[in-house]
This record gives structure tokens, sequence and C-alpha cells, in this order.
């Protein structure tokens, strides 16, 4: 009665791989579903398919990333560092007056966006040096795991790269395929990116304006970014009966009041009526706790794990803190 269930699964398992289409069928599906769906010619496509090359060190850097490894003292080192703070003041400064427009415009803060390009690049010193085109199509024909995932973005680049009269072999970006200063996916980047300053284009890689205007974007039509709003704030008083509420996660769905009645406090201050998660991080000394607001969750949809979020929050205001000391001191010295 027992081996008969197992012998079954052992059976469709094996069924399964029988049946899993191997990359060159998969490529083929690929070439038919561009020209079938999207109007390509059959030759273009084939053409930028065989100038596609299989990276070993993209499958290999695909198996390790960071965020699944590192506590949050160990990851936070990473990006909430002085150099990437004194980075960001600078990237302020220089590009104050379109960070400006962008808050009139989306409501989305200056410290915030320029956090976000810290994290993801450094304020553009590192967007990658892989080829987008290599990255899709290794991960999409050669990691079964996700590869349905990297298929799609491939297509979107190369709808993309049509769109914009690119040369679909000339973008760079990462492992992954994320692209430019910001590291839009290239579905995010036609669905997202703006063209701010007017010149007809959408680029991501050269044009600070364009990439400060599309992280705003980015950041009020998929985030649902709250003007205004607060973001997160430590926790308080949470202990191991406290379980359920963590593991609510972490898009908000904690009314207050639940909170304030099981004995946590914050140092925040969340709108009223406004749904909380109850965040927690591993740290090297302990468990530390957070409260998070919409405008948290609104970070995780640019990447969906906590650590990220909060690392980009924290890069946030420790770059906001210190341009409004740099500002003062200025106003001082000028006045």
């Amino acid at each position: 009665m027992i081996r008969r269930p197992i012998f079954l699964s052992l059976l469709l398992a094996l069924g399964g791989l029988a049946h899993a289409k191997t990359p060159d069928q998969l490529r083929t599906d690929f070439i038919d579903r561009m020209v079938r769906e999207y109007g390509f010619e059959k030759t273009e496509v084939t053409r930028i398919m065989h100038q596609a090359r299989l990276s070993k060190s993209v499958l290999e850097a695909i198996s390790r990333p960071a965020e699944r490894v590192l506590n949050w003292t160990a990851y936070r080192k990473i990006f909430v560092t002085p150099t990437r703070i004194a980075g960001g003041v600078a990237f302020w400064r220089e590009h104050a007056a379109t960070l400006a427009r962008a808050e009139r415009e989306y409501g989305v803060p200056p410290h915030i966006i320029v956090a976000i390009l810290g994290v993801e690049t450094r304020y553009g010193a590192h967007t990658g040096g892989y080829r987008v085109l290599d990255a899709l199509h290794t991960l999409g024909f050669h990691y079964p795991r996700r590869g349905k995932f990297f298929r799609e973005q491939l297509s979107h680049f190369l709808r993309f790269a049509r769109e914009e009269n690119i040369n679909p072999a000339d973008p760079t970006g990462s492992y992954a395929g994320a692209m430019g200063v910001p590291q839009f996916m290239p579905d995010s980047f036609r669905d997202y990116a703006v063209d701010f300053d007017g010149d007809g284009r959408r680029d991501i890689w050269d044009n600070h304006a364009d990439v400060i205007g599309s992280v705003a974007n980015y950041f009020v039509d998929k985030g649902n970014w709250r003007s205004g709003a607060a973001v997160a704030g430590p926790a308080h008083g949470v202990t191991s009966a406290h379980r359920g509420l963590i593991e609510a996660g972490a898009k908000p769905s904690l009314a207050l009041q639940q909170l304030i009645e099981n004995g946590i406090s914050f140092d925040a201050s969340p709108e009223p009526g406004r749904k909380v998660s109850l965040l927690e991080f591993n740290t090297d000394a302990g468990k530390e706790y957070w409260v998070g607001m919409d405008n948290f969750y609104a970070i995780m949809r640019y990447n969906p794990r906590t650590k990220y979020a909060l690392a980009v929050y924290q890069l946030a205001e420790a770059i906001r803190e210190r341009h409004l000391q740099s500002v003062q001191v200025s106003n001082t010295d000028g006045g």
C-alpha cells in the first residue's frame, strides 16, 4: 500500500523528464512565437538568436545571490556605507533640479530615488558587464528552474529593442538581465521607463533625467507609493508569542491596534487606518524587528526581499540627513 504511490510518482517524474524540451526545441518555439505574436521576421529573430552566447558565469552567479545567504548585519554592511552615503549626497547635489521635479510630478522624495540607484549600481558606476542578450538567452534556455520567466523577459527585450531602435547585441546589464543605472528588467523598461527630458528616447544607461523619472514612475505605477507617508520604523516588545503576526507576511495586513494590543510599540507614524506588517531580521546580535508600511512594501516591488527594502530605506535616511547637513553648512558659509 505504501510502495504503489511512490512507484507512480517516480513514473510521473521520469515521464516529465522524458517530455521536457531541449534548449534547441525551446529556442525554436520562442522564435515561432515572436513571429506569430509580435510580427517579427523569422530570419531576423533567428539571426539574433545566433548572436546570443551561452554564459557559464551567468549560471554560476544566479545560483548564489547574496540575499539568500547573508543575515541582516552582513547585508547592511554592503549597502549602508560611508562611501554610498557620500556618493548619494553628491548625486543628489548634481541632479537636484531633476530630483525636485520628479518629486513634484510623482510624489517620490529624492532620497528614496537616490538610494535605489546607490544600492543597485552605486549611482551608475556598476551597471553590469554582461550582454543582456547573452544573460537572458542563457537563463531562458539553460536554466529550467525559471526558464519560462527569462524567456518572457527575452521576448520583452527584443520588443523594446525594436521599439527604441536599439541593436539587441549592444545593451549590457546584470547576470539576470537587469539593465542600466536603475537595473530595470526588460518588462519593467517597457512598462515604466519614461522619457523625462523629452528628447524622444528612453535612455536608462546614460541619461540621468530618464533614470530619475523612470524610477519615480515605477514607484508610483507599480509600487503605489504614498506621497508624504512613512516607510518603516523599529518595533519594540516583540516576543516569541508574536510569531503569528510576523508570519502574516511583508505585505501590510495588520491593523495598528493589533500590534498595540499585543504590547508592541514602534518608532514610526503610520497613517491612520492603514495596515502595517511586522518584520523580523536575523542579525549577529539576535533578532531585530521593524514595522513596515505601504511605502516599505512599495520598495519591495522593486526587489521582493525585506533585507533589500530595509537597506534602501536606511541608506535613503542616511543620505537625507547628510544632504540636509551639507545644505545647512552651505547656507551658513554663504550667509
